[in-house]
């Protein structure tokens, strides 16, 4: 991307973009002229009121909330640390992170655990609905995300009269925000 101008990109391609930096991966601007952009894949969930994607590599797995021992002197969105396949990961309620209240337990809640190469880290959320794929005529960069979802934020898409905001939890898991988890 060195010697790119993204502010010149289409929106479906700054989002692409934008989700190959935050991967570390190469650009794909040298593709051959006229060939079709790719479809996106993310992983589609439900936070509160909201529809949102993850990319899909964003994310190592998924599970049911396990059994979590809380952590003395931490925020409220610190549920505490849970045992997942042999590793002590923190977990995160993102809607109470983001402002959107604590969750109370429910059966649908699941897990998101990320796929990164820092701190390990996995986030609660009210639902997940699986993977889902969008076409570039289905980006909608008017639609407007919540102010504590806009520093996530990586673009957003419509499709079937639904919205869906695209968040990255990899940026979110490397922010002051995050990492400041003590009072």
């Amino acid at each position: 991307m060195i010697g790119t101008d993204l502010r010149r990109l289409p929106p479906f391609e700054l989002l692409r973009a934008l989700e190959r930096q935050l991967r570390g991966g190469p650009s794909d601007h040298g593709r051959p002229a006229g060939s079709a952009p790719a479809a996106w894949t993310g992983l589609a969930f439900r936070l509160r009121d909201q529809r949102l994607l993850v990319p899909g590599d964003e994310i190592r797995e998924v599970t049911a909330r396990p059994r979590l021992t809380r952590v003395p002197g931490a925020r409220d969105w610190l549920l505490g640390v849970a045992n997942v396949r042999g590793s002590a990961l923190p977990v995160t309620d993102l809607g109470a992170l983001l402002d959107g209240g604590p969750a109370g337990e429910a059966r649908e809640q699941r897990l998101l655990v990320l796929q990164q190469d820092g701190p390990p880290a996995a986030f609660v959320v009210d639902d997940v609905i699986g993977y889902r794929r969008f076409v570039p005529e289905d980006q909608r960069p008017s639609i407007t995300a919540p102010p504590a979802f806009q520093p996530w934020r990586l673009g957003a898409f419509h499709r079937d009269g639904q919205d869906w905001l695209v968040l990255s939890l990899k940026r979110l898991a490397r922010s002051d925000l995050f990492i400041r988890a003590g009072r």
